[in-house]
C-alpha cells in the first residue's frame, strides 16, 4: 500500500527498537557494528537504510530485512512522486 507521508525508518528504528529496549545510540551502534555516526545519520533521517543495514537490524531486532527496505523503499517512492511534475517526462503512445 502506498503512503503519502511514510515516516523515515530511522525515526522507526527509534521509536519502535532502540527507545522501548533502553539503549541510547551509542550501545545501538556497538551491537549493530558500525560507528555512532552511521546510526545517528539514519536515526535522524539524514541517511537511508541500505541492504547491509536492513541485514544488521534483521539479526540485531529480530525483524526481517526486508521490512527495513520496504519501508525505505516507500518513504524514497513518496519523495519521488512529490517532484512528479518537475521531471519533464513525456507520456509514449504505444
Amino acid at each position: 500500500m502506498k503512503m503519502h507521508n511514510p515516516p523515515h525508518p530511522g525515526e522507526v528504528l527509534n521509536e519502535l527498537c532502540l527507545e522501548p529496549a533502553g539503549l541510547s545510540v551509542t550501545e545501538a551502534a556497538s551491537a549493530l557494528g558500525v560507528s555512532r555516526k552511521t546510526l545517528s545519520m539514519i536515526l535522524n533521517g539524514r541517511s537511508g537504510i541500505s541492504p547491509e543495514m536492513a541485514v544488521r537490524l534483521s539479526i540485531a531486532f529480530g525483524t526481517t530485512a526486508e521490512s527495513w527496505l520496504a519501508q525505505q523503499i516507500q518513504l524514497d517512492l513518496a519523495l519521488a512522486e512529490r517532484n512528479r511534475k518537475k521531471l519533464g517526462v513525456k507520456r509514449i503512445a504505444a
